[in-house]
């Protein structure tokens, strides 16, 4: 039986020894970064997006932006397939994908003055083309406010502590800005001072939770991530990030030592069956699937829109992209393994505990894993984030570690789907700010004061967290994510591919092949993926609410058809550019 200590060990050597050799090499040979040059945070300062970063406080904004739920959620949701597949994704994806895809979209960005992907695209390949993917973008944010924002609020009424510590998280970290940007003090006191502040933020938690209802969580999401991405980066932005990834970093630690020395064998099958039953509650195959499951932990297009909107933005010196964009999606990758070496490992216990506790009549055996794991959890009402919680509480009360408090575990655990869902949240809508902003440029003179009014960054911020709070409204996590994800990696084919056109025709690199190959690969996996979810998992749901249904069945429909119109375009700038 394959253990724990295998898997995480093998997934730490793998990420090591590739950033030292396959990404130094694309640094040196592919992007040729250069300190020679300011970036535009330097050269484009204007104290609130164009703000220069120390290195260590820029990857704790990026991780954490990029982070979010996805890498947790996600490889929980895969389990259905057994831990192998979605294991093999996150690898593969991730060191083939992903860091590629993270890393060229930061440094395109940096050499077009902090511009945006969709920026770099209608530059590199044709207007219509950049016309198309800001419109894919800007739904894709939406979708992000959506899924993010149902997957708070449903774990802030689960658990009142988990929301009540995320508040007083929020105020340490706007006291750590104060002390960073406005008292000036150095970033080792100050680093010191906010931790202190974040462990009092978690032990408040418990002892002062904040129970309310899920409309009451949407109401206050939507005006915090409405001043949260209007307020300047470094008020609470950069500090809040940058704390957050502390408790990242903590968890990450506290969960690789736990699963190394629990030295425990895999409970959940390798592999269960190609289509259990999982998305919309419909029978899902591993493909072309998996990427609307798995939307961050192997590969992302988010993860392009936070390189090329905000990171960029802040990066001093082009030496430092390769340990944000490319170390970050590494990172990202780690945590969704250690999740998965968690689930897989003490999972089932979990499962076979909370059916004891609430009298349920578990039928739930290796052999049938796939077929009832979805039903299973649901009905016991362990959605994925309380499976995480769950899991990973059980590994590392399984190792030397279990002198730990388990509600002190579980409430780190529960912060980091929260706290992290909750950056990404914030962000994303500072994106689509940008976004927003950027695809109503070409009409400027034409609308006049109508422009000047939208493209406020105040109403500019409401517009689409007005659209992603109402979706969330609906509570249906089970189109809402998937929507998302389809989105998502939509994105992510297009971003790679805008990266492999850069390489050739602006960088005159032979090496286009590294972004080109996989990029063709994800588009076809994500377009059979999003047909089979409108042919299938779509009408159902549609019948159940109409609103929300019919809402994202037409955001899908409108992003299947920018996404054919992209394709020709890019077909088009390969052929002249070859």
């Amino acid at each position: 039986m394959v253990s724990s200590t295998l898997i995480i060990v093998c997934g730490f050597l793998i990420y090591i020894v590739l950033y030292f050799t396959y990404g130094k090499k694309i640094e040196r040979d592919v992007v040729r970064a250069s300190d020679e040059s300011p970036t535009p945070s330097q050269r484009l300062y204007d104290g609130v997006d164009f703000v220069p970063a120390h290195r260590a406080v820029l990857f704790g904004h990026h991780f954490a932006s990029i982070a979010g739920a996805g890498p947790l959620v996600g490889p929980a949701m895969a389990m259905c397939w057994g831990w192998l597949p979605g294991l093999l994704w996150v690898w593969l994806g991730n060191i083939f994908i992903g860091s590629i895809h993270d890393y060229l979209a930061l440094m395109a960005s940096v050499r077009y003055d902090g511009k945006s992907v969709q920026f770099v695209a209608s530059d590199l390949i044709s207007k219509r083309t950049g016309r198309s993917f800001y419109y894919l973008v800007f739904f894709l944010l939406i979708l992000v406010v959506a899924a993010f924002a149902n997957v708070i609020g449903t774990m802030f009424v689960k658990n009142p502590a988990i929301g009540g510590a995320s508040i007083y998280m929020t105020i340490a970290a706007l006291v750590l800005g104060v002390m960073m940007y406005r008292l000036k003090w150095n970033l080792t006191l100050s680093t010191v001072v906010g931790i202190i502040l974040m462990l009092i933020a978690i032990w408040l938690g418990p002892k002062l939770p904040v129970p309310l209802s899920y409309e009451t969580w949407m109401v206050i999401l939507f005006v915090y991530i409405i001043i949260a991405a209007a307020i300047p980066v470094n008020v609470l932005l950069q500090p809040r990030d940058y704390l957050n990834s502390f408790l990242l970093y903590l968890g990450i630690a506290v969960g690789f030592l736990a699963a190394v020395f629990a030295f425990k064998g895999m409970e959940v099958p390798a592999w269960s069956s190609f289509s259990p039953v999982l998305l919309g509650n419909q029978p899902t195959p591993f493909w072309p699937a998996i990427p609307l499951v798995i939307a961050c932990g192997a590969l992302s297009g988010f993860h392009s829109l936070v390189a090329s909107g905000t990171s960029s933005k802040q990066l001093a010196k082009e030496s430092d992209g390769l340990f944000v964009g490319y170390g970050g999606m590494f990172t990202e990758g780690m945590l969704s393994t250690t999740i998965i070496v968690a689930i897989g490992g003490f999972g089932f216990s979990v499962i076979q505990s909370e059916a004891a506790k609430a009298a349920y009549n578990l039928t739930l055996t290796s052999d049938n894993w796939g077929a009832l794991y979805t039903t299973t959890t649901n009905a016991l009402k362990l959605s994925p984030p309380n499976m995480i919680v769950e899991s990973f509480a059980a590994m590392t009360a399984a190792s030397f570690l279990s002198f730990i408090p388990a509600a002190i575990v579980k409430v780190i655990a529960g912060l980091w789907i929260s706290a992290f869902a909750l950056t990404t949240l914030d962000t994303t809508n500072r994106l689509a700010r940008y976004c927003l902003t950027e695809m109503l440029a070409p009409a400027k003179e034409s609308l006049g004061g109508i422009y000047q009014f939208v493209t406020n960054r105040w109403v500019a911020s409401l517009i689409p967290a007005a659209i992603g709070i109402y979706l969330a409204w609906s509570k249906q996590f089970s189109i809402l994510w998937p929507s998302f994800s389809a989105a998502n990696q939509l994105i992510a084919s297009i971003a790679l591919m805008t990266g492999a056109v850069y390489v050739a025709k602006k960088l005159k690199s032979q090496f286009s092949a590294i972004a080109v190959a996989p990029a063709w690969f994800l588009w076809v996996t994500v377009t059979c993926g999003i047909i089979w979810f409108m042919a299938v998992v779509m009408p159902p749901s549609i019948a159940k609410t109409p609103g929300a249904g019919w809402t994202l069945q037409i955001i899908m429909a409108i992003m299947l058809i920018l996404n054919f119109l992209f394709i020709v375009d890019f077909v088009k700038t390969r052929r002249k550019t070859d």
